[in-house]
This record gives C-alpha cells, structure tokens and sequence, in this order.
C-alpha cells in the first residue's frame, strides 16, 4: 500500500506512557517498525482519522489491536507492536451477517450495529460469518471483554473452530467507527437574500429648553449601547453528520462561527456603539432624540464538503444572521412656549 492516504489519517506513536518520549507520526502502512528502530516500543499513541491495526508481528502478522480515533495515554506492554496498518476500508455503512452453523448454515442473523448477543438468542451459538461490509470487531465475551477476531471486509470464516479457535463463543460485536469528517464550508455570497429590515427603537430622549436663550444639553453627549448579531446554522434534512459533531465556518474576517450539529447552532455577540448627542437646545425648543437600531436578517447557502472515510462528498446547509450593528439617531425639534414655568426651562427625559 502506497502512503497516498489523505493526510487527515495518522497515527502518532511515543515510546513512553502518556505522550512521552521519542515519537513517529506515520500516515501510511508500516510493515516493520524495526526497520524505523520503533519496534516493540510503543507505549502510547494517539490516532487522527481513521482506524489502525497494531500487529505485534511484522509484516501484519500475529494477534492485531485495534485503535479508533483518540488518545490512548497507555498501551498494554504485552502488546508488543512491530507493525501498523490503516484501516481505509469504507467504514460508513457496516454489516456482518451471522450462521448458527459451520459452512454459513443453519440459522442466520444479520447485524450492522454494536450488539450484545447475550442480550438475544444468538449468543454463543454463531458458528461461522461472512462480512459484507465494513470492518468488525468479534469479542469472546460482552461488553466488549475478552480476545476479538478482526473481521475484514469479504471475509468468509467458514469454521470457528478450525479457523478461528472461537468454540461458538461471540458474544459482542463492534464494527469499526470511521473518523471524524473534515468539514469546508463555503458561504455562496453571490446568492445571499435579505430576508428583512426594520428599525427598533431602542432608546429617546427629550430635552425641553423653556427659555428665550439657548440651553446647554444637560445630558452626556456621547453614549453607548449595545449592538448585536445573532448568527444560526441549519443543516439540510438529508445532513449525514452525526448530532454532537461540530466544526468552524469562517463568515469574514475574525469572525468564525462555530457550528455543532444538535445544539442550538447558533451565537450571538455583542458590541458597543457610540452615538453622539447634539450639545445645544434652541431656544424655545423641544429636541426628541431617538435612537435607533436597522435589524437586517440575511440568509446565505452554504456548500459543505465533507471529506471521510477517504471519500468526499457535497452538502447544502443555509446561514442566516440577524444583525442590529447599525446604530444612528433621529432629532426632532418641536416649539416649546416660553411662558411655562422655569422650572421646566431645561427639562431632559428619557424613554425606552
């Protein structure tokens, strides 16, 4: 096997506990690690993307572990390794289908998920298989407990007991998860939709200059409120990503939106806005100072490429922001007598 793998799968090996010491990073096959002086050493190891099979034979010979996706502070030391195989069978859709008896005879169950046979009437009693799908993990005992066979796409296992040593005890079935999707989001700006505008009122003020003479505002000449956007993402209904799973889109700039498929799928941040005020009253005059907010709600189509399990495919999901940014004023100046009582000769009130 050539090492053209997507660079999204790796394997990273040390040859102390908890990501200690010497380490490789390797993205292809290795038949023999002793080739590398890296054989027989590995005491911890953490796996990007898809599966790895550890062999504690090289040239993928001997009893084979099994390693999805994560960290994996500490490996058992009788797991001796002398050689790592990626996994780059499609893991997407798994299924192994179960005989009673030797030759695929007898009765028959077919399984596509993790099953714990001692929860039903299959357990102890499979007596060969044959794999259609995917890669599976064949457990002596349940909950995943004991020695696993590693079944392998098209395997046909036609005897237990002469080819596997099995005596008719599965008990647990795991089928291989596939790493985690890469995710690119492009935003398709050239079909963006505004969707609505309105303005908020989101504060006024009214100074009241009763005099003959013009009146210095008494209120601050500069304030600051606060702006908002709302930011949310929605998956088209066909979406194959998992709920749980979450990735970045880059919406401009420094703003990236972190999605996660299942929550709320959207943010919102805030930001504050000066607005100035005037500084004068004209004599005889009411000034209304209304502060206003534009609310915009646009929507963008979004292209998602979703690269996995050494396949690449294209989505369809929508953005849509609503954004209160824009933030200005309107004054209204209206007579006031100049008769009224001076105590109300330079009256500010405020409404929201």
């Amino acid at each position: 096997m050539s090492c053209k793998e997507p660079i999204m799968n790796k394997i990273i090996v040390y040859d102390k506990a908890n990501f200690e010491g010497l380490s490789k990073e390797f993205a292809c096959d290795i038949p023999d690690l002793h080739d590398l002086d890296f054989g027989d050493c590995i005491s911890s190891l953490k796996v990007i993307g898809q599966p790895w099979v550890a062999y504690n034979v090289p040239r993928f010979e001997g009893d084979g572990f099994a390693f999805e996706e994560g960290d994996y502070g500490e490996i058992d030391s009788s797991n001796k390794i002398s050689s790592l195989r990626l996994v780059h069978q499609d893991l997407s859709d798994p299924q192994i289908t179960l005989y009673e008896d030797p030759n695929f005879e007898g009765q028959s169950k077919v399984v596509k998920e993790e099953t714990n046979l001692t929860y039903g009437y299959f357990n102890d009693r499979v007596s060969s298989h044959v794999v259609q799908r995917g890669v599976w993990l064949l457990y002596k005992r349940q909950n995943r407990g004991g020695w696993y066979h590693i079944a392998w796409p098209e395997e046909r296992i036609h005897d237990y007991k002469t080819q596997l040593n099995f005596d008719d005890s599965v008990s647990h079935l795991h089928p291989l998860q596939p790493g985690r999707p890469i995710i690119t989001a492009k935003l398709l700006w050239d079909q963006k939709k505004v969707e609505t505008e309105k303005d908020i009122l989101i504060d006024e003020i009214v100074g009241t200059n009763c005099t003959e003479y013009e009146q210095a505002f008494t209120a601050n000449t500069c304030r600051e409120y606060t702006a908002t956007v709302f930011q949310s993402f929605h998956f088209s209904n066909t979406t194959s990503l998992k709920l749980g799973f979450s990735f970045q889109v880059t919406v401009g700039g420094a703003n990236i939106f972190v999605v996660e498929k299942g929550k709320q799928e959207s943010t919102t941040t805030s930001e504050k806005v000066e607005v100035l005020l005037p500084a004068k009253i004209p004599p005889c005059t009411q000034l209304s100072i209304q502060v206003i907010k534009k609310e915009t709600t646009t929507t963008v189509p979004v292209e998602l490429t979703i690269c996995q399990n050494g396949k690449e495919k294209t989505e369809h999901a929508e953005y849509q922001c609503v954004s209160g940014r824009t933030i200005s004023t309107r004054y209204t100046m209206t007579p006031a007598s100049a008769t009224q009582d001076a105590s109300q000769a330079n009256l500010i009130s405020r409404r929201v």
